[in-house]
């Protein structure tokens, strides 16, 4: 199993970034995906998340309505469009598949990405 994420940077707040995470290793268009993240200090915690086919979102209250998760099973990437970037959203992102129904806050796997490092500056 190999996560790679990319896409992160500095950027001023009210910015927007789009992070990728390429999978490999399980089929990925069978698993659900979401995206985490750790910021300094604190624990990693559930940002979003995305159903199999792609129909079905989750997001975590501080990013609903900023941030859009979305993935192409042709690729095995998922992705995370964030606009309107806060300090607070500073941050390392990483990516992981996800439990499915009532669970989809919950990671899957025990293998973890390097993540992509997002710094929102004010």
């Amino acid at each position: 199993v190999q996560l790679v994420e990319s896409g992160g940077g500095l950027v001023q707040a009210g910015g927007s970034l789009r992070l990728s995470c390429s999978a490999s290793g399980f089929i990925f268009g069978s698993v659900a995906m979401g995206w985490f993240r750790q910021a300094p200090g604190k624990e990693r915690e559930f940002v979003a998340a995305i159903t199999r086919s792609g129909d079905t979102t989750y997001y975590a209250d501080s990013v609903k309505g900023r941030f859009t998760i979305s993935r192409d099973n042709a690729k095995n990437t998922v992705y995370l469009q964030m606009n309107s970037l806060k300090p607070g959203d500073t941050a390392v992102y990483y990516c992981n598949a996800v439990r499915s129904s009532s669970y989809y806050y919950l990671p899957l796997l025990s293998t973890w990405g390097q993540g992509t490092l997002v710094t929102v500056s004010s």
